[in-house]
């Protein structure tokens, strides 16, 4: 599945984005959705997954309460929406997908594109 991460941009501390993954195909109800983020100079970095088949969600702490994945199972599309953001949430953001439940970027196969996030101070 080709997968393809978007609505990024600048936006100030405290402000709001919704990031969307758009898959090329239907994505199978076993997979898992998962959000990844790498700063400048960092690691990639686990933000978050929703499950395909129910919906429930895994948030990384330094993102919980502020965050949440959502998913349109008829548009194969999947959400992060990102609240009272801050500038260390300064990073690339790119979703993916996994057929098991995993935290770890090696247990995912299919990548997105990412979509740059920038705040500012």
């Amino acid at each position: 599945v080709q997968l393809q991460a978007s609505g990024g941009g600048l936006v100030q501390a405290g402000g709001s984005l919704k990031l969307s993954c758009a898959a090329s195909r239907r994505i199978y109800s076993s997979h898992v959705m998962g959000w990844f983020r790498q700063a400048p100079g960092k690691e990639r970095e686990f933000v978050g997954l929703i499950r395909w088949n129910t919906g429930r969600t895994t948030y990384a702490d330094s993102v919980k309460d502020r965050f949440t994945i959502s998913k349109d199972s008829a548009k194969n599309t999947v959400y992060l929406q990102m609240n009272n953001l801050k500038p260390e949430d300064t990073a690339v953001y790119s979703c993916a997908a996994a057929s098991e439940y995993s935290f770890m970027p090696d247990s995912y196969r299919s990548w997105g594109q990412g979509t740059l996030v920038t705040v500012s101070s």
